[in-house]
């Protein structure tokens, strides 16, 4: 079995809820998440986290997406959540996830500015977008793409990115 696996498993409520909200900051699928100790290995964990991320719902949504910095955004946005741990490690994995974002000259980074700044007036949430590996003109590409969708395409999208964004942070966590 992984080690920090192992070591969550045994964990106490809190700790466990803090590693699971620097995966995703929606409180209620981090308590679906510690509610499913002990999970026997990482495919369990995997699976687990799926299955709990499809059972939540709106305001479960917004509050993890509330936990992303804008894409190009430099400062992270205010915790939403407690525990000091996971607003870190989050911020870390968000700095990490977004480096090509970081390094993109002025003028996209004020276009991403701006069509950030549309999209939320659009949908009533932060542009989410799974960063990892992705350059800031193919992240800009993809949001100008995405603000021709509907409200209800729009979230639907959003969720999946972050989906994806949280198994890629539950490996870095296993990982640590």
């Amino acid at each position: 079995m992984n080690a920090t696996l192992a070591a969550w498993n045994a964990a106490d409520e809190s700790a466990a809820m803090d590693a699971m909200l620097a995966c995703c900051g929606s409180t209620r699928w981090a308590r679906a998440m510690v509610a499913q100790r002990p999970i026997a290995n990482v495919l369990a964990l995997s699976d687990g986290a799926d299955r709990a991320w499809a059972a939540m719902h709106e305001p479960d949504w917004m509050e993890a997406f509330a936990c992303h910095p804008r894409i190009g955004e430099r400062k992270p946005p205010p915790a939403v959540f407690s525990g000091r741990g996971a607003v870190g490690r989050a911020s870390d994995w968000s700095r990490q996830e977004q480096s090509s974002a970081r390094a993109a000259g002025e003028l996209l980074l004020a276009e991403l500015e701006e069509d950030n700044r549309r999209y939320e007036e659009r949908f009533g949430f932060t542009y989410i977008v799974c960063a990892t590996g992705k350059s800031a003109a193919e992240m800009l590409t993809i949001l100008k793409r995405r603000l021709a969708n509907d409200r209800e395409t729009e979230l639907r999208e959003a969720v999946e990115q972050q989906r994806q964004i949280l198994q890629i942070r539950l490996g870095k966590w296993l990982a640590e």
